[in-house]
């Protein structure tokens, strides 16, 4: 039974195609009928979209199988009052899902990807926070991979904020224990007998994905086709507890072993 990555896991970084091995795993899965659900950090694109533009690419999978922070978002946080800070395109979802945002007096700081966040931005998030506001973000990514260069992912940029501020964050997606649950519940329709031992955890983010599944008890599979070069780059610093169970280069080498 597998939690599948999307981005650097299932599709490229740089060029958004899928890779090595990933459609034919997953066309695998399905011809085994092997328990699954894709699990992403998507916030750029309405969930639906996002599932589509997966579909498009050649991946066939049931929408039931698939899982995005967005999904979560409205019994998390409130509509009213939100200071959001991220991508164009993330600001645009939340608008569309009925959002209303406040630069002024929030009640909620939103934070998800961005690869240039101003100084400015920063000073405004402190403000809020220091004022009472929450402090949520979408995902805990370590780091966010955009035209070849590596930035401070949301997670990064929260551990920033809480240091600065005292205020604790709460995360919505990826490595959160509410999500990793919601995905437990969902993929139990599959097969209603698994446990989070059953589950294989595959993602290229070591830190933002696959150490909160495994303190959950999950086995973790680390791929080095996204936002790492070669494992020696990130796992040697890891806690031991949380280093991953395995390491492949991409899903072409889990594919060879199921």
């Amino acid at each position: 039974m597998y939690f599948i990555d999307v981005q650097g896991t299932l599709i490229s970084d740089s060029d958004k195609l899928p890779i090595r091995g990933s459609i034919e795993f997953i066309d695998k899965l399905n011809e085994k009928n092997i328990p699954y659900m894709i699990v992403t950090n998507n916030t750029k694109k309405p969930s639906k979209v996002f599932y589509e533009y997966l579909q498009s690419l050649g991946f066939r999978f049931d929408f039931s199988h698939y899982l995005d922070p967005l999904m979560l978002l409205e019994p998390r946080v409130l509509k009213d009052g939100v200071a959001a800070y991220g991508a164009k395109e993330f600001v645009n979802v939340l608008q569309s899902m009925g959002y209303r945002l406040d630069y002024t007096d929030p009640k909620t700081v939103l934070i998800a990807i961005k690869e240039d966040f101003m100084p400015d931005e920063y000073a405004q998030m402190i403000e809020f926070l220091l004022n009472g506001a929450s402090l949520v973000g979408m995902h805990e990514t370590s780091i966010y991979v955009k035209n070849s260069k590596r930035y401070p992912g949301v997670g990064a940029v929260l551990k920033l904020l809480e240091f600065a501020t005292s205020v604790k964050y709460s995360v919505v997606g990826k490595p959160s224990i509410a999500f990793y649950e919601e995905a437990l519940k969902r993929i139990r329709l599959q097969d209603e007998k698994i446990e989070c031992k059953d589950i294989i955890v595959i993602s290229d983010d070591v830190k933002g994905d696959l150490g909160g599944a495994k303190e959950m008890g999950m086995r973790t599979v680390f791929v080095t086709s996204g936002k790492y070069k070669t494992a020696k780059e990130i796992v040697p610093f890891l806690q031991e507890e949380l280093k991953p169970d395995e390491i492949k280069k991409d899903m072409q080498d889990i594919l060879e072993s199921i």
